[in-house]
């Protein structure tokens, strides 16, 4: 198991285990992406591994990011630890959105 989730006040919080890598973030964003479905959320949290994470950690969590708005379900992702703060916010500052899943390969800059 990559991920692991709890629900509270309608908030689904999934927290990134390990690190992840080209052979299982295929299956952390189809977990995401279940449990979102599953459960419809009012919003999601997602904790990750490190202050620091992978590509891969990023690629799922765009993924479940892109899947989410377009369910029109905000999702934050925090660093490591229960009470940290949301990582770079969007450029407006009260986004929901880190800053990093405004670019990448699918982005012309």
């Amino acid at each position: 198991m990559v991920i692991s989730h709890h629900i509270a006040a309608d908030t689904l919080h999934v927290k990134i285990l390990q690190e992840l890598n080209v052979t299982n973030r295929s299956a952390a964003a189809l977990q995401i992406e279940s449990l979102v479905h599953a459960h419809r959320p009012s919003r999601v949290t997602i904790e990750l591994p490190s202050d620091a994470p992978s590509p891969m950690t990023f690629s799922a969590v765009a993924r479940a990011q892109r899947m989410c708005q377009s369910l029109g379900v905000p999702l934050t992702a925090t660093g490591p630890g229960e009470h940290a703060p949301p990582l770079l916010l969007g450029r407006d500052g009260g986004a929901d959105r880190p800053q990093w899943l405004e670019h990448g390969a699918r982005h012309s800059h």
